[in-house]
Parts: structure tokens; C-alpha cells; sequence
């Protein structure tokens, strides 16, 4: 994703301190923030703490002359922004803005902006269900402001119930989403991702290092650009994506299972699990007992589900992977060929920043015609919007209409 630049709006509820970690986490992405406080706002968080963070000034004042060059400062903010997100927003807020109010800067900027704006409301579950309330936040919508649902959870007055603020995670996500072309609208995408653990008895069993972090980056990215994602993850530590449909599977038969109930509803498969290849024929009741002699187990193979997948694809769009330690593009594109696949993205596992565990990867993509495209090192994300990239172009004849030429 581009670097983009972006406004905070902060407003005064009990959980505005996150907006810091929001700030955080905009800036760690490579974006540009500016932050803007309501003056209830400042009861919480004070200016100096988000200056600290953004290494920009902080507004607060609509009559500060010192914040524009105009005079207008609501002016030159919506003009400089890109999108921006208020990150808490109170019912108060939300109430001016379903208004068309402009009684502080906050209230102002969002007025002249014609950019995507998130609000994010948190407060008491009975101030959020609310008719009044609710009533203002259907107008919002109706205007074209997205809006991040509320988390149910533990409140500040220590009750349980809807209104906890999301997560900034979840708040930045809706922003990235804002400002992503919507490329793949309508795709029904379904993405594997994580090991597959093949138990020999209760306890102890086969894998390998996959976080899923691959097919979870392909999931998230496919969100942000439209898609609607089914994401079929096996044992790992890391949440999925908000908005996914998630499916959890522990072994090689769990993932084919899940995949063959979900492919008939997809128009396309991502399979970036690395699903063991062999397992035991069956897993014993109770665990082996240590005897010091030597153990031998029986493996067998697992079912290869891309390729039972090929026949069977249509016009769904087939993306494979393969990680090799020697002869990668030759051995990636026999797999292309022998599973029908559409698309393969090969790593090499012995090259620096590839494969298993960290947040980058090497790979080479490859389609029918045999051309490898060979990228540098990259985030996971980055991969990703390379893979859906490549999706999408092959999409593209899928789903043009024929032209009708007349007469």
C-alpha cells in the first residue's frame, strides 16, 4: 500500500487513549498523520502526547490563526487529507455530524471533506441502541460515511455490552479499506493458510513452521479491495482478519474437507496451507510410553487437494504454492501444469527473507504461459497485493460481458 495521509479525529470518551496506539500504528504503516482534537477530547489525551507520536502540531481550534496559512485551517486539513477516521467517536459527534453541525474544527473539517471518513463510535450500550442515536447514525451512513461497528465487551462502567470501541487494528483496517480501489468487488474468494498437524497420539504429532501469516496477508489485502473471503486456517497464534467467514481445521483430511464444502460457492482459491504430505494411517487412543527402545512409525500419504480441485474448477481461478530448495522455477511450473492451477507463487526456502515465520517473502509468479515474474523481497502484504493483482487481471475476460456487435 501506498504511504497515505491521513486524520485523526479524537473525541472525548473514556477510551480515546487508544487513538495513541491507533496513531501508532498509522505511522508504523508507513502513512502520514495528523491529529484532531476535540476539546473534550483533551480532558483524556492531551495534544503534547500525539505530537510526541506524529512529530506533527496538533488542532484543536477552529479561531487559532496559528494553524493555517488561510485562516482556515478546516479548509487546508481537508484539502491535505486523504481519508480520515475519528477514532473514539462519541453519540455527541455523531449527532453534529448527522446534523451538518461545524461548531468546532473537528466538526468543521469533516463538513468540507469530500474524502472517505470512518467513524468509529464507542459509549454506554444504552446510549448506542439509543433511538435518537440511532436514528443520527443512519443519516451518517446514508451520507456516505462508513461506519466500524462497535465490539461487544467489558464497558467502563463495568457492565458487559455492545458499544466497546474496536481494536485499532480493526479501526485501521476500515481505513485501508477506504482508500483501496475496489477491484475485486464481488469476488467469493477462498484462502488456506497455516500447517496441518497430523497427530501420531494425543499428544504429540506432525508438522511444520507455517504461522499462516502468507494466506492471512492474502485474505486481509482481499478484504481492503472488496473481495468476500473464506479463510480456512489451520492450528495458529495469529487472530484472522476482521470480516472474514473463518473456518479452523487441525489435520491434511480437515483442510480437504473444509475446502471441498466451500469450493462449490467460490469463484476463486488462494491455497497458501502448507498441508503435510504425509500423516499417520491412524492416531492412537493414549499416548506412546518412553520404553527406550527405538520407535518406528508409518506415514502415509495425504490427499493432494489442488489437484483433485483441477477437474473439477470450471471457470474458478486455481492459485498454488510452491516452496523448494532447489530447481524453483522449473519444479513450480511442472505443478502449475500437473494441478491446472492459474497461478503459482514459488519461494525459494533457502533464500534470505523467504519462507516460514517472518513478515517478508522472495517469490517468483508464475502463470500458463511460463513466464516467471520475479519479485524482490517484500512484506507478506506487499505479496499479497502482487497475488491479487495477478487475480485480478485473470479475472478480468471471466467477467467481462460479451460485447454485442449488432448487425
Amino acid at each position: 500500500m501506498r504511504p497515505h495521509r491521513f486524520l485523526l479525529g479524537v473525541t472525548g470518551g473514556v477510551a480515546a487513549y487508544k487513538a495513541c496506539l491507533l496513531a501508532r500504528l498509522l505511522l508504523r504503516d508507513g502513512h502520514l498523520v495528523r491529529v484532531l482534537l476535540t476539546r473534550s477530547a483533551a480532558r483524556f489525551v492531551g495534544a503534547p502526547t500525539f505530537h510526541a507520536l506524529t512529530g506533527n502540531r496538533v488542532y484543536d481550534d477552529l479561531w487559532d490563526p496559528s494553524a493555517s496559512a488561510s485562516g482556515e485551517p478546516h479548509v487546508e486539513l481537508s484539502a491535505w487529507a486523504d481519508a480520515c477516521v475519528v477514532y473514539p467517536a462519541t453519540a455527541d459527534l455523531v449527532a453534529r455530524v448527522a446534523a451538518g453541525r461545524s461548531d468546532d474544527l473537528l466538526a468543521a473539517t469533516l463538513l468540507c471533506l469530500d474524502k472517505p471518513v470512518v467513524l468509529c463510535p464507542a459509549m454506554h450500550s444504552r446510549m448506542f441502541r439509543n433511538p435518537f442515536f440511532t436514528a443520527a447514525l443512519e443519516r451518517v451512513r446514508a451520507g456516505g460515511v462508513r461506519v466500524l461497528e462497535p465490539d461487544v465487551g467489558p464497558l467502563a462502567s463495568g457492565e458487559v455490552g455492545e458499544g466497546r470501541l474496536p481494536e485499532p487494528e480493526a479501526a485501521a483496517e476500515a481505513l485501508y479499506t477506504a482508500v483501496t480501489p475496489q477491484d475485486l468487488d464481488g469476488l467469493r474468494l477462498l484462502v488456506t493458510a497455516g500447517p496441518t498437524r497430523e497427530h501420531l497420539d494425543p499428544v504429540r504429532f506432525l508438522s511444520n513452521p507455517s504461522t499462516g501469516r502468507m494466506g492471512t496477508a492474502v485474505a486481509r489485502v482481499a478484504l481492503r479491495r472488496g473481495a468476500r473471503v473464506t479463510l480456512i486456517t489451520g492450528p495458529v497464534e495469529s487472530p484472522a482478519p476482521r470480516g472474514v467467514a473463518l473456518v479452523r481445521v487441525r489435520s491434511a483430511a480437515d483442510m480437504g474437507a473444509a475446502v471441498d464444502a466451500a469450493f462449490e460457492e467460490c469463484d476463486a482459491l488462494v491455497m497458501s496451507a502448507a498441508v503435510a504430505d504425509f500423516a499417520p494411517p491412524t492416531e492412537a487412543p493414549s499416548k506412546f510410553k518412553k520404553t527406550g527402545a527405538p520407535v518406528s512409525v508409518l506415514l502415509q500419504p495425504t490427499r493432494d487437494i489442488l489437484r483433485s480441485l483441477g477437474p473439477r474448477k470450471g471457470r474458478r481461478l486455481l492459485v498454488g504454492f510452491a516452496m523448494e530448495t532447489e530447481d524453483l522455477e522449473a519444479r513450480a511450473l511442472a505443478k502449475l501444469r500437473a494441478k491446472d492451477l492459474d497461478l503459482v507463487v514459488a519461494n525459494d526456502l533457502t533464500a534470505a527473507g523467504a519462507g516460514f515465520g517472518g513478515d517478508t517473502n522472495v517469490v517468483t509468479l508464475l502463470g500458463p504461459d511460463g513466464v516467471p515474474e520475479r519479485l524482490p523481497l517484500l512484506s507478506k502484504e506487499d505479496v499479497a497485493s502482487r497475488i491479487l493483482d495477478r487475480l485480478a487481471d485473470l479475472r478480468a475476460p471471466r467477467t467481462t460481458p460479451p460485447r454485442d456487435e449488432g448487425n
